[in-house]
């Protein structure tokens, strides 16, 4: 049997940076494989791009304490890789490989982004790909570019009513056909060298509950079709709905993990424009406490994977809950966040309209189709 754990958002910022897995590392450790979403760059140096909207560095002790802490592989498939420079973004592949942490979805060209992390657990050779959505300008990698694996999508506003002007339009998107064919291509190409391959999508809207896009139902279902055995979302910073689609779970988004609040990365944040608007998606910001972001994001959890000897997959989670110092902890049946966990996430999935049974087994939610 092979047990992958997979995560949320990771970056730490503190004195002690292992404080922040301090709770949840001895579940981390026992994984065969532990995967995360590096968030963050992990650097001392550079200095912020005039386009990222929150500017993130952690330490570079921060990927040391990551690989302490259990986890494996990370993604650097997100919007904040190069918010400080191609400087801070070479160290953070530099120190990630120095704490032997494979990292995929990021590199110094587009054919570099596009390969898989490759490892092999308990005689099982997993395959871990990354593509990112969320993409300022310059942040994706190119054929003489660093950066990271885009998926991109587009939107277009549908009117409601077309023959009544001015009537609410709804929203329609759908993936880039390049990037979702060069995706599905190297789903492919990992299925033939691996026995698992893992897909991680940094997408998805953020601080809404229970709304997902229609290219991330398109996305998933090619990435599955192509043949992937689990998709693992990112980006939104709150859990939203899974899925089962061909016996494959697709974690829309697994939330925040172990990140700090937003105004430990850059103190003036909460005064300038982008960040009124985040707080106009979601009206539960908690301003004046020390865990500022909607109470809804404190609700987390990791994803469990389990591969029997004969092949057989079995998809299972563990609700978490963060803390005020964002570290998150690991919650027994009999804790009553717990249920809430539960039911969040039950209830996202059917908003969602998704149809996944969720039952109970000791500390785990077990995943069923319908």
């Amino acid at each position: 049997m092979t047990v992958i754990l997979a995560c949320g958002d990771v970056g730490a910022k503190r004195t002690d940076c292992a404080s922040i897995f301090a709770h949840c590392a001895p579940t981390l450790r026992v994984a065969d494989l532990c995967f995360a979403q590096l968030e963050t760059t992990v650097s001392g140096r550079g200095a912020p791009v005039p386009n990222a909207r929150l500017a993130m560095r952690a330490p570079p002790a921060m990927a040391a304490a990551a690989r302490a802490a259990g986890i494996g592989v990370m993604s650097f498939a997100g919007n904040h890789c190069l918010d400080f420079g191609q400087t801070a973004f070479e160290d953070t592949l530099r120190h990630a490989a120095e704490a032997k942490i494979a990292v995929c979805g990021a590199g110094a060209t587009l054919e570099i982004a596009r390969r898989p992390a490759l490892v092999t657990r308990a005689g099982v050779r997993i395959a871990v790909l990354a593509a990112n959505s969320i993409l300022p300008d310059g942040y994706a990698a190119g054929v003489d570019k660093p950066g990271c694996a885009p998926l991109r999508a587009h939107t277009l506003y549908e009117p409601g009513e077309p023959d009544q002007p001015g009537t609410p339009a709804r929203i329609r998107t759908f993936a880039h056909r390049g990037d979702m064919e060069a995706l599905c291509a190297s789903i492919a190409a990992a299925r033939e060298i691996a026995d698992a391959v893992l897909v991680s999508l940094h997408w998805g809207i953020h601080m809404i509950p229970s709304i997902l896009a229609d290219y991330q139902v398109e996305v998933a279902h090619a990435a599955i079709d192509a043949g992937a055995h689990a998709i693992l979302g990112h980006h939104p910073h709150l859990l939203k709905g899974v899925e089962i689609y061909r016996d494959r779970p697709i974690f829309y988004s697994l939330g925040n993990f172990a990140i700090e609040q937003p105004h430990v990365w850059d103190p003036t944040i909460t005064q300038s424009a982008s960040f009124r608007n985040l707080l106009s998606l979601n009206p539960t910001w908690q301003m004046d406490q020390v865990y500022m972001l909607p109470p809804v994001t404190r609700m987390t959890g990791i994803a469990k994977l389990v591969r029997s000897d004969g092949g057989a997959w079995q998809a299972r989670f563990l609700p978490a809950w963060i803390n005020d110092d964002s570290a998150p902890q690991l919650l027994p049946a009999e804790d009553s966040r717990f249920d809430a966990v539960a039911a969040f996430l039950a209830d996202s999935s059917r908003d969602a309209g998704l149809s996944t049974r969720f039952t109970v087994d000791g500390s785990e939610l077990v995943l069923h189709p319908a």
